[in-house]
């Protein structure tokens, strides 16, 4: 049994591991703040259809 090769494939297997852990962490934040993007847009609409509840509401369309 070769020690110091398990000793550096264990090594490298934690180091992916926390690689892998710091990437998800990144992409977790950056969809939290497109969520809250998301519902900032939402209550600018609703606060936009409160103060003038026609805006939206008909469109004229063709074919």
């Amino acid at each position: 049994m070769d020690i110091a090769g398990l000793s550096m494939s264990l090594s490298q297997i934690n180091l992916n591991t926390k690689i892998g852990t710091a990437v998800l962490d990144k992409a977790m934040e950056s969809g939290e703040e497109l969520a809250a993007g998301m519902v900032e847009m939402i209550d600018a609409a609703a606060m936009e259809r409160s103060v003038n509840p026609a805006v939206g509401s008909n469109f004229d369309m063709r074919i």
